[in-house]
């Protein structure tokens, strides 16, 4: 049944009152983010939407780069950029695709090989579109194609291997799985491996004791590919786990049963892994299942594992992104206590550092290493998953380095006299934003916003400085930039990065605010929230014109919030939807206008419309039911009945 005859719960908001701060404040990124998105794909782009760049790039290194760099407009378009701004996003993913399948990396769409850390970032692009216009048959189509990929029914791409339930190679794509990597493969890269840990303790060429490994040398470079070959790319790790989210983000668009099985199924055999590990997570299992198989019987040492390069966070980001998953697909909490038991496991081992308690982030030969305190934000994810008492204690107990009140404007100089430093895709508020759930930061909602338009502000600056020029890259000098610029753009490896490091469409604030949730994990992870905004009036995603929210309590039980219409003379309909993907139900709500005028509504229903009078709002606390319904990206107005069949293609037998 088509959902534009389903008859939706609704109240009308009439009484007039002053345009709140944060309204205009979001209105005014909003409108500054539908100019900037032009000008920066403009400043980048050939007229015929390339990027401005080299004419090669000779490794498996950086497809992901620039699909990170401009995957923010169609994250953008979700929550209320306008037509333009989805036109750019549509433009500039075919565009790099197509550029760096000429490069060689891209085959099919799809990276050709690499890990699911760089696959995860580069894909965030492509879920992004579900949140956009889902009946797109092209991103559906996609979706199912990538989907074969990694569960046996793509024979081009034999990723999985599902007697044994590995992927059988940490590098894996399009092309199947990459168990052998050769000097090609990590070239571009090696300038910026230099600054890390080597990958193994036993390198004649280098002294392990020395942090830093020079793969810039050609023996070292050598010597690394060898063991590579030997020890590391047969086999899974626990980094494959986010190709959970591209099988989730299938699901959504099919409700394909066999997506959600691969997704509970490959995390139970983590968890299986685990149980016969003494409760460890391992990092690198063999082709045949078996625990350090290729690397002397070690459960540490495998590919983005326990020793390198960056130890416990690539244990608990994909597995956080996995458990996530998992609960949204099913509705079932116990997916999350491998995540939990990993925690627990690791705060288990704690010790006194100077008077600071902290925790081991890497295993080497000699045992349990590099201790720090304990990262709050992946348990911060788990709990706006689960929101049990148990989670908060799980965060409460962590030490704290530093004010987790301060709000980060990453870059950026000025904003209370201190300066942001450098974070993932510029997500560097989520700590924050949990302070100001639990009622920690009153007015967190006006400051970050106002952290927002001064992000905007500073990275404008930088994309049109002489040195945001891209056609001046290769000629980078330091001493004579005319701006700070946050990376290297004489290195190979950095400089792949630069349309990050000048791009100004960013809205961490924003969308913390419309979704109740933080922003998602930059290494894979799906936007969870706890309610979506969509435009009544239009039959579109994102806020209607002029229309504005806050969320400003979340619980397992309610949601609470304000909505403003700033527009002096015209109403507006906001339709919103509980849960990013409709996961959740609103039982009722209670309605207050500005007049102090109650209403409470009854809804039983995913969907919930406001009518919004001129320079009229309301607070709204809203109580729902979590996890209730199969995640989708149908809209108010369309189910998946409405949507035109996926291409089927001829039989490969008929090409004989």
């Amino acid at each position: 049944m088509s959902n534009s005859s389903r008859k939706i719960a609704s109240v009308k908001v009439s009484a007039a009152h002053s345009n709140p701060k944060w309204a205009k404040q979001e209105r005014e990124i909003i409108d500054k983010l539908n100019d900037a998105a032009v000008e920066f794909v403009a400043r980048y782009c050939r007229p015929d939407g390339t990027l401005i760049w080299r004419d090669q790039w000779g490794s498996m290194d950086g497809s992901d780069d620039p699909y990170e760099a401009f995957m923010n407009l169609a994250l953008f378009y979700s929550i209320g950029g306008n037509e333009r701004v989805y036109e750019l996003a549509r433009q500039m993913w075919d565009m790099i695709t197509w550029q760096w399948t000429q490069y060689g990396q891209i085959h099919r769409e799809f990276d050709g090989y690499y890990d699911w850390m760089h696959h995860g970032e580069g894909m965030l692009y492509f879920y992004f579109f579900g949140l956009t216009k889902p009946e797109s048959l092209v991103d559906r189509q996609r979706a199912q194609s990538f989907a074969n990929m990694y569960n046996g029914k793509d024979p081009e791409a034999p990723n999985y291997d599902p007697e044994h339930k590995v992927i059988r190679s940490p590098l894996n794509g399009s092309r199947g799985p990459r168990l052998q990597v050769t000097h090609e493969d990590w070239q571009t890269h090696r300038t910026v491996l230099d600054d890390y840990l080597a990958p193994y303790e036993d390198l004649k060429s280098h002294d392990f004791s020395n942090k830093r490994c020079h793969w810039s040398d050609d023996a070292v470079y050598a010597e690394i590919l060898e063991k590579m070959n030997l020890r590391m790319n047969r086999g899974d790790v626990p980094l494959n786990l986010n190709a959970t989210t591209l099988m989730t983000h299938g699901f959504m668009y099919s409700h394909d049963d066999s997506l959600k099985q691969w997704v509970t199924d490959y995390l139970n055999v983590w968890h299986d892994r685990a149980k016969a590990n003494n409760g460890i997570l391992p990092d690198n299992v063999g082709l045949t299942g078996k625990i350090g198989e290729y690397n002397d019987g070690k459960w540490w040492g495998g590919y983005y594992g326990w020793r390198w390069p960056h130890g416990y966070t690539t244990i608990i980001e994909p597995l956080t992104n996995a458990s996530m998953n998992a609960v949204l697909l099913t509705g079932e909490m116990k997916h999350l206590e491998l995540a939990r038991s990993q925690e627990d496991f690791i705060w288990s081992l704690r010790k006194d550092v100077d008077g600071v308690t902290k925790s081991p982030m890497k295993h080497f030969d000699t045992g349990w290493d590099d201790f720090r305190m304990v990262n709050p934000r992946n348990m911060i994810y788990i709990w706006t998953t689960s929101m049990a008492e148990e989670d908060l204690a799980r965060i409460d107990r962590m030490p704290r380095g530093s004010d987790w009140n301060e709000i980060i404007a990453p870059g950026v100089s000025g904003l209370d006299g201190k300066t942001g430093n450098a974070t993932k895709h510029y997500i560097a508020n989520t700590v924050s934003w949990f302070q100001y759930m639990r009622g920690e930061i009153p007015d967190y909602p006006e400051r970050i916003l106002d952290m927002n338009l001064t992000l905007i502000d500073n990275q404008l600056r930088k994309m049109r400085s002489k040195t945001g020029a891209p056609r001046g890259w290769d000629n980078y000098d330091p001493a004579t930039s005319d701006i700070e610029v946050g990376l290297d753009l004489r290195v190979d490896g950095y400089q792949i990065h630069a349309w990050q490091e000048f791009n100004p469409v960013y809205f961490e604030g924003l969308a913390q605010m419309i979704f109740g949730g933080p922003m998602h994990i930059s290494h894979g992870g799906l936007q969870h929230g706890k309610v979506r905004p969509f435009d009544g009036q239009k039959q579109r995603t994102g806020l209607p014109d002029d229309v504005a929210m806050i969320v400003e309590k979340v619980s397992a039980t309610s949601v609470e919030m304000q909505v403003a219409n700033i527009s002096a003379n015209a109403s507006r309909t906001l339709v919103l939807q509980s849960g990013t993907f409709g996961e959740h139900n609103f039982t009722k709500v209670s309605v207050v206008q500005s007049d102090g005028k109650s209403e409470d509504v009854a809804i039983n229903d995913k969907w919930f419309e406001i009518e919004l009078g001129p320079n009229s709002g309301a607070t709204l606390k809203f109580t729902l039911d979590l996890y209730v319904n199969p995640p989708t990206y149908e809209t108010p107005w369309q189910s998946r009945n409405d949507w035109d069949a996926i291409i089927k293609g001829r039989p490969a037998g008929n090409f004989k």
